[in-house]
């Protein structure tokens, strides 16, 4: 594999397609609605079917009604979050080679060797690395040429 050097930024639009991209491969694809139904069912019949103060049952429906527009905006609150980080905006360099690919930035140094890749899944816009640890790395294909692209794929198969 030729050695391979590029700069991009961490601005909302690629975090954007980070989230998008990866969010039907991770952990959380669907939103688990059980939570929040306990919650309101719990806080519902605790203000019904008790003569206990009503704080209990105020609070449980609260937080149910909170964990509901978690799940609701959950993309929007982790793009505010990665905004907010001091990560946001950098330039960041992605270096490719035959040990791995390592990305840099003014705060970070991340290397992922070869080796710990487990599988590469090919999204329409980028490239998902999952790692034998169960960790997650996107990057957008855009940064590559497609030549590129099918190595890294092919590297992992």
């Amino acid at each position: 594999m030729q050695p391979f050097k590029t700069q991009f930024t961490l601005s909302r639009e690629y975090l954007a397609e980070c989230f998008d991209q990866s969010r039907p491969h991770g952990k959380g694809a669907k939103p688990n609605y059980l939570l929040p139904v306990l919650l309101l069912a719990a806080g519902s019949g605790s203000l019904i079917f008790t003569e206990q103060p009503k704080v209990l049952g105020y609070l449980l429906v609260a937080l149910g009604i909170l964990e509901l527009l978690h799940i609701r905006f959950r993309r929007a609150w982790w793009l505010a979050r990665q905004m907010l980080s001091r990560s946001a905006n950098t330039e960041v360099t992605l270096t490719i080679n035959e040990e791995g690919i390592t990305t840099t930035s003014s705060y970070s140094q991340t290397t992922l060797l070869w080796a710990d890749i487990e599988r590469v899944i090919e999204t329409d816009l980028g490239l998902i690395l999952v790692t034998q640890s169960g960790g997650q790395q996107y990057l957008s294909k855009s940064l590559f040429t497609p030549e590129l692209v099918s190595e890294i794929v092919a590297k992992n198969q």
